[in-house]
């Protein structure tokens, strides 16, 4: 069954690249996405149940810290070399390919937080489908909270021989090739990188068809594609709402609702064996910084560009009646609220809330403020709460 589901996967992969896109076509095309998507879920869901799906040893780490981090890459990209520099966990290093045949969890302080790195083995091309436990290593990545994707930037886009990645143009570069890979085999797993979930809401009803309904024009889709798409997932009668311009792939992921979307960092190793105007330019890209592990280059701002990416604020507790302690702070999250110091500290503080002072950037006053549990707050805040005993 795997083998059909695949030769029916490609076929639509090929069906895809080889039809025109324009005006005319876009119906036809977001049909084929739509089919591809549930090929692909009934694929894994069948090789599961057949037993084809090995858990495999080494791949089961127990989650621990604040977060934790996949290094995602190509074998030989550098993960093991960096999970070594940037931790006191060293992980085996060769130079040969696939010298890492586990998952090796090390961890990372940095600015009051402990973040756990995942060292997992070389991706190769076709991971998405389970080869070279391909499987196994997306998987972890899943469950982790943010991918790092090393690139080597010493290998050429000939290097890979011959790919298919379903591009109207040929990627020359070795850089962009193993990014559009890696990010290709990531996306056939249901993994989105550096983007938010649309803005998309399903209501199923009882009767009534399929109504669309959006908050802004939309130039990708309309009622017939949506109705379409439903129908395939045997869903005949829903309320629609975009608050956004999405496109068919977003719909389809929504109505899916199996993707995980999770920021991602692409760190360009290797960047003493390329020229100083790439090194510029890869400098200048979005999400992207540029290192060398064998030389320790950059190493201090990738570690501040992972704290970014991961949206931590430090919260520091103020007693009543005593000075702030500035030692382990809560860790949270950018736009989380004085509600969820409380669920840190214990639920009932949620109930027996009263009011609470916060000194720092989110304070309007250069003193206390007083605020409620909805108050939003911003790294190094220092917050005291009023309870009723």
């Amino acid at each position: 069954m795997s083998s059909t589901a695949q030769q029916k996967i490609d076929d639509i992969h090929f069906e895809i690249s080889r039809t025109q896109k324009n005006k005319a076509t876009e119906y036809h095309i977001g049909r084929l996405k739509a089919k591809l998507a549930m090929l692909h879920a009934a694929k894994i869901k069948a090789e599961a149940q057949e037993g084809h799906k090995s858990a495999g040893t080494g791949f089961a780490v127990r989650r621990t810290g604040d977060a934790s981090i996949a290094l995602v890459g190509f074998p030989s990209a550098g993960k093991s070399s960096l999970l070594s520099t940037i931790t006191k966990t060293k992980s085996m290093t060769a130079a040969y390919e696939f010298s890492t045949l586990t998952c090796i969890p090390g961890v990372l302080e940095y600015k009051d937080t402990t973040i756990q790195i995942l060292d997992l083995p070389g991706i190769i091309e076709g991971a998405a489908v389970g080869k070279g436990r391909g499987r196994e290593v997306i998987s972890v990545a899943r469950s982790s909270d943010m991918v790092l994707m090393v690139i080597d930037s010493s290998r050429t886009a000939e290097s890979f021989g011959r790919v298919n990645l379903h591009l109207t143009k040929p990627v020359t570069c070795g850089i962009e090739m193993q990014r559009r890979l890696l990010t290709k085999e990531l996306y056939e797993c249901g993994i989105r990188l550096n983007r938010s979930p649309p803005d998309i809401s399903i209501k199923v009803t009882k009767a009534g068809g399929v109504r669309l309904n959006s908050m802004v024009e939309l130039h990708y889709v309309d009622v017939n594609i949506i109705k379409d798409i439903l129908n395939m997932h045997k869903i005949h009668n829903a309320d629609v709402l975009f608050r956004g311009d999405y496109t068919v792939d977003d719909f389809i992921d929504v109505v899916m609702n199996n993707r995980k979307f999770l920021p991602c960092v692409y760190a360009i190793n290797k960047i003493d064996t390329i020229t100083i105007d790439r090194v510029n330019f890869y400098a200048h890209c979005k999400h992207t910084v540029v290192m060398s592990c064998q030389h320790k280059l950059n190493m201090e701002y990738l570690l501040q560009a992972l704290w970014d990416h991961l949206d931590f604020i430090r919260i520091y507790t103020k007693p009543i009646g005593e000075k702030p302690s500035f030692h382990e702070p809560i860790i949270l999250h950018r736009g989380n609220t004085v509600q969820h110091v409380c669920l840190f500290i214990h639920r009932d503080f949620v109930t027996k809330f009263k009011y609470a002072y916060v000194w720092g950037k989110s304070a309007k006053f250069q003193m206390a403020q007083r605020v409620g549990l909805k108050h939003v707050l911003a790294d190094e805040d220092v917050v005291a709460l009023y309870v009723q005993r």
